[in-house]
This record gives structure tokens, sequence and C-alpha cells, in this order.
């Protein structure tokens, strides 16, 4: 099958999410810095937290991105009895009988489906995507999720 065949069900906001929202947060951090370092060339008194807190802001942004956002697959689509995972221009077809199990993380922003495979895709061990939310979605279960997870579980093996 073509890529998008099926329905999707990653959210159109990660797309926003690894590749704009990264690009603006460090820009803005960049920014703050070029500011603090125009005020030393102006030769006034700049206090150390000017340059301290771009720095934490930096690496705090960078740790959160990577393990929340940038592991994410760019695109999924449910095809019944596979689900067809995109990065970039990679593409894998996962059947559900390769999952063995569906996680579900509702409390952080996106919210995340992880996949854990039998065997490892070119992807690992674990492919995430952030399924479509509501703005009520944090207090709710994704309904996508709970179908997700019956679905594997019948099509388990044996």
């Amino acid at each position: 099958m073509a890529a998008g065949t099926g329905r999707r069900v990653s959210s159109r906001k990660t797309f926003f999410l690894k590749r704009v929202f990264p690009v603006l947060w460090f820009a803005l951090v960049a920014l703050s810095v070029v500011a603090a370092l125009a005020g030393v060339r102006a030769a006034k008194p700049v206090p150390p937290p000017v340059f301290i807190v771009p720095l934490l802001l930096f690496v705090i942004g960078y740790f959160v991105l990577r393990r929340l956002v940038l592991d994410l697959a760019d695109e999924v689509f449910d095809e019944g009895d596979a689900l067809r995972v995109r990065f970039g221009s990679d593409e894998e077809r996962i059947a559900l009988a390769d999952v063995i199990n569906v996680g579900y993380t509702q409390f952080v922003n996106p919210p995340r489906i992880t996949l854990t495979l039998r065997h490892p895709c070119r992807f690992g061990k674990e492919v995430s995507f952030s399924p479509p939310s509501s703005f009520f979605s944090p207090f709710l279960s994704n309904p996508y999720a709970s179908e997700l997870i019956e679905r594997v579980e019948a099509a388990r093996p044996g």
C-alpha cells in the first residue's frame, strides 16, 4: 500500500512540534543571548543570570524536546491489520500481531502512544506517536489508544 493509505491516527500537530517549535525555541534563546551580549558591548553592566538562564533554557529545552517530541513518528496510518509508520522519508508497516504492548501517556504534552514490538523494526524496538487530541484530552482517555489495545490483543498469535 502507498503512503497515506488508511485512517490517519497521528496528530497533525506533529510537524509543528518536531520541525517548527524547536527552531522557534532555540532562536528565542539565542536572541536573548545576543541581547545580553549587546548590553555587554555597550559597556552596560549585565548580571550573570542574564547568561545563565538562557543556558539553562537551552539545556532543558534540548532534553525535553529529545525525550518527548523528537522521537515521535511523523505520520501513522491505521491499515486494519497493521500500522504504517513514517519518519521522514522512511516508512515501515508494523503488523498488529508484532506489537507486544501499547502504552498511552496522557499527562504529557503532546500525549503519546508507544508501541513495543516483538521484533525491532528499522525505527527500533519502540515506536511512539502522538494521537489526535482535544483540549480536554489530558482528563480523558484516548479512544484510539483503547481501541488499539483491544485490536493488538485480538491479533496476538495463539
